[in-house]
Protein backbone atom coordinates (compact mmCIF):
# COMPACT_ATOMS: atom_id res chain seq x y z
CA UNK A 1 0.00 0.00 0.00
CA UNK A 2 2.80 2.37 0.91
CA UNK A 3 4.62 1.54 -2.31
CA UNK A 4 1.49 2.34 -4.32
CA UNK A 5 1.14 5.68 -2.53
CA UNK A 6 4.77 6.52 -3.18
CA UNK A 7 4.42 5.69 -6.86
CA UNK A 8 1.31 7.84 -7.20
CA UNK A 9 3.13 10.78 -5.63
CA UNK A 10 6.01 10.32 -8.04
CA UNK A 11 3.76 10.25 -11.11
CA UNK A 12 3.76 13.32 -13.35
CA UNK A 13 1.09 15.90 -12.63
CA UNK A 14 -0.20 15.83 -16.22
CA UNK A 15 -2.62 12.92 -16.60
CA UNK A 16 -3.79 13.53 -20.17
CA UNK A 17 -1.91 13.53 -23.44
CA UNK A 18 -0.42 16.86 -24.49
CA UNK A 19 -2.62 18.27 -27.24
CA UNK A 20 -0.56 19.94 -29.98
CA UNK A 21 -1.92 21.66 -33.08
CA UNK A 22 0.23 22.39 -36.11
CA UNK A 23 -1.26 25.60 -37.53
CA UNK A 24 0.14 26.74 -40.84
CA UNK A 25 0.15 26.60 -44.63
CA UNK A 26 1.04 23.88 -47.16
CA UNK A 27 4.30 23.16 -45.32
CA UNK A 28 2.19 22.13 -42.32
CA UNK A 29 -0.68 20.64 -44.32
CA UNK A 30 1.62 18.14 -46.05
CA UNK A 31 1.16 19.28 -49.63
CA UNK A 32 1.92 16.47 -52.08
CA UNK A 33 2.65 13.94 -49.35
CA UNK A 34 1.02 10.61 -48.59
CA UNK A 35 -0.53 9.30 -45.36
CA UNK A 36 1.92 9.37 -42.46
CA UNK A 37 4.44 11.53 -44.34
CA UNK A 38 3.34 15.02 -43.22
CA UNK A 39 4.95 17.11 -40.52
CA UNK A 40 2.34 16.61 -37.81
CA UNK A 41 2.24 12.84 -38.31
CA UNK A 42 6.02 12.46 -38.34
CA UNK A 43 6.36 14.79 -35.35
CA UNK A 44 3.80 12.82 -33.34
CA UNK A 45 5.63 9.59 -34.14
CA UNK A 46 9.02 11.09 -33.19
CA UNK A 47 7.73 12.52 -29.91
CA UNK A 48 6.02 9.28 -28.92
CA UNK A 49 9.21 7.38 -29.73
CA UNK A 50 10.94 9.57 -27.15
CA UNK A 51 8.32 8.76 -24.53
CA UNK A 52 6.07 11.81 -24.82
CA UNK A 53 2.33 11.26 -24.46
CA UNK A 54 1.15 13.59 -27.22
CA UNK A 55 -1.48 13.99 -29.91
CA UNK A 56 -0.49 16.25 -32.82
CA UNK A 57 -3.34 17.57 -34.98
CA UNK A 58 -2.92 19.06 -38.44
CA UNK A 59 -4.53 22.49 -38.95
CA UNK A 60 -2.53 23.38 -42.04
CA UNK A 61 -4.22 24.91 -45.09
CA UNK A 62 -2.34 25.06 -48.38
CA UNK A 63 -1.97 28.60 -49.69
CA UNK A 64 -2.79 30.19 -46.36
CA UNK A 65 -1.40 33.61 -45.50
CA UNK A 66 -1.15 35.20 -42.07
CA UNK A 67 -4.37 37.12 -42.84
CA UNK A 68 -6.14 33.86 -43.66
CA UNK A 69 -4.72 32.23 -40.56
CA UNK A 70 -5.90 35.05 -38.36
CA UNK A 71 -9.40 34.77 -39.81
CA UNK A 72 -9.69 31.04 -39.06
CA UNK A 73 -7.61 30.81 -35.90
CA UNK A 74 -10.37 30.66 -33.31
CA UNK A 75 -12.28 27.78 -34.88
CA UNK A 76 -9.22 25.92 -36.15
CA UNK A 77 -7.62 25.55 -32.71
CA UNK A 78 -10.01 23.62 -30.45
CA UNK A 79 -10.48 24.16 -26.74
CA UNK A 80 -8.15 21.94 -24.72
CA UNK A 81 -5.16 22.59 -26.99
CA UNK A 82 -1.95 22.87 -24.97
CA UNK A 83 0.51 23.99 -27.64
CA UNK A 84 0.25 25.48 -31.12
CA UNK A 85 3.14 25.27 -33.56
CA UNK A 86 2.51 28.46 -35.52
CA UNK A 87 4.00 28.23 -39.01
CA UNK A 88 2.80 31.02 -41.31
CA UNK A 89 4.30 33.74 -43.44
CA UNK A 90 5.82 31.92 -46.42
CA UNK A 91 2.91 32.75 -48.73
CA UNK A 92 2.90 36.36 -47.58
CA UNK A 93 6.59 36.52 -48.44
CA UNK A 94 6.09 34.95 -51.88
CA UNK A 95 3.45 37.60 -52.60
CA UNK A 96 5.69 40.39 -51.37
CA UNK A 97 3.24 41.40 -48.63
CA UNK A 98 4.47 44.13 -46.30
CA UNK A 99 6.34 42.47 -43.40
CA UNK A 100 4.65 44.93 -41.03
CA UNK A 101 1.27 43.37 -41.86
CA UNK A 102 2.71 39.87 -41.44
CA UNK A 103 4.02 40.86 -38.02
CA UNK A 104 0.72 42.44 -37.01
CA UNK A 105 -1.24 39.31 -37.99
CA UNK A 106 1.13 36.95 -36.17
CA UNK A 107 1.13 39.27 -33.17
CA UNK A 108 -2.67 39.05 -32.96
CA UNK A 109 -2.62 35.27 -33.36
CA UNK A 110 -0.12 34.79 -30.55
CA UNK A 111 -2.05 37.19 -28.31
CA UNK A 112 -5.34 35.39 -28.94
CA UNK A 113 -3.83 31.97 -28.27
CA UNK A 114 -2.14 33.09 -25.07
CA UNK A 115 -5.39 34.70 -23.90
CA UNK A 116 -6.97 31.24 -24.22
CA UNK A 117 -4.16 29.68 -22.20
CA UNK A 118 -2.55 28.03 -25.25
CA UNK A 119 1.24 28.07 -25.46
CA UNK A 120 2.91 28.86 -28.79
CA UNK A 121 6.00 27.61 -30.58
CA UNK A 122 6.68 30.13 -33.33
CA UNK A 123 8.24 28.65 -36.48
CA UNK A 124 10.08 31.33 -38.39
CA UNK A 125 10.57 31.81 -42.11
CA UNK A 126 13.18 33.55 -44.24
CA UNK A 127 12.58 35.61 -47.36
CA UNK A 128 13.72 34.45 -50.79
CA UNK A 129 16.92 36.23 -51.90
CA UNK A 130 15.28 37.64 -55.04
CA UNK A 131 13.07 39.90 -52.89
CA UNK A 132 16.06 42.02 -51.98
CA UNK A 133 18.09 42.76 -48.88
CA UNK A 134 15.72 45.32 -47.34
CA UNK A 135 12.68 43.05 -47.58
CA UNK A 136 14.70 40.09 -46.34
CA UNK A 137 15.88 42.01 -43.29
CA UNK A 138 12.40 43.29 -42.45
CA UNK A 139 10.78 39.89 -42.93
CA UNK A 140 13.42 37.77 -41.21
CA UNK A 141 13.61 39.96 -38.12
CA UNK A 142 9.91 39.91 -37.28
CA UNK A 143 9.88 36.34 -35.93
CA UNK A 144 12.61 36.79 -33.26
CA UNK A 145 11.02 40.10 -32.30
CA UNK A 146 7.60 38.51 -31.77
CA UNK A 147 9.06 35.58 -29.83
CA UNK A 148 10.83 37.99 -27.50
CA UNK A 149 7.79 40.22 -27.11
CA UNK A 150 5.47 37.35 -26.16
CA UNK A 151 8.00 35.12 -24.41
CA UNK A 152 7.31 32.16 -26.69
CA UNK A 153 9.68 29.47 -27.96
CA UNK A 154 11.15 30.24 -31.40
CA UNK A 155 12.37 27.85 -34.07
CA UNK A 156 14.11 30.36 -36.33
CA UNK A 157 13.61 28.75 -39.76
CA UNK A 158 11.08 25.99 -40.40
CA UNK A 159 12.88 24.84 -43.56
CA UNK A 160 16.34 24.78 -41.97
CA UNK A 161 18.47 22.11 -43.62
CA UNK A 162 15.90 21.53 -46.36
CA UNK A 163 15.50 24.78 -48.30
CA UNK A 164 17.35 24.61 -51.65
CA UNK A 165 18.43 21.00 -51.01
CA UNK A 166 16.95 19.32 -54.08
CA UNK A 167 17.22 15.79 -52.67
CA UNK A 168 14.88 16.81 -49.82
CA UNK A 169 12.31 18.64 -51.94
CA UNK A 170 9.40 17.47 -54.05
CA UNK A 171 9.35 17.91 -57.80
CA UNK A 172 8.11 21.52 -57.53
CA UNK A 173 11.38 22.46 -55.82
CA UNK A 174 9.56 24.28 -53.03
CA UNK A 175 7.80 21.81 -50.78
CA UNK A 176 9.67 19.22 -48.71
CA UNK A 177 9.48 15.57 -49.68
CA UNK A 178 8.74 12.96 -47.02
CA UNK A 179 12.49 12.74 -46.40
CA UNK A 180 12.66 16.50 -46.19
CA UNK A 181 9.92 16.50 -43.56
CA UNK A 182 11.87 13.88 -41.64
CA UNK A 183 14.86 16.22 -41.64
CA UNK A 184 12.72 19.11 -40.40
CA UNK A 185 11.28 16.97 -37.60
CA UNK A 186 14.73 15.73 -36.55
CA UNK A 187 16.10 19.27 -36.39
CA UNK A 188 13.05 20.75 -34.72
CA UNK A 189 12.46 17.99 -32.17
CA UNK A 190 14.63 19.47 -29.36
CA UNK A 191 12.81 22.79 -29.69
CA UNK A 192 9.41 21.08 -29.55
CA UNK A 193 10.53 19.14 -26.46
CA UNK A 194 11.62 22.43 -24.89
CA UNK A 195 8.16 23.87 -25.54
CA UNK A 196 6.47 20.79 -24.07
CA UNK A 197 8.67 20.95 -20.97
CA UNK A 198 7.62 24.59 -20.46
CA UNK A 199 3.89 23.76 -20.46
CA UNK A 200 1.97 24.25 -17.22
CA UNK A 201 1.44 20.97 -15.41
CA UNK A 202 -2.07 19.87 -14.76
Amino acid sequence: MFLGAALSLAAPARADAVQIVGFGDSLMAGYGLGPGEGFTEQLQEALRAKGHDVAVANAGVSGDTTSGGLARLDWSVPDGTDLVILELGANDMLRGIDPALVEENLDQMISRLKARGVDVLLAGMLAAPNLGHAYGEAFGSLYPRLAQKHGVVLYPFFLDGVAAVQDLLSEDGMHPSAEGIRTIVDRMLPTVEKAIAALPQG
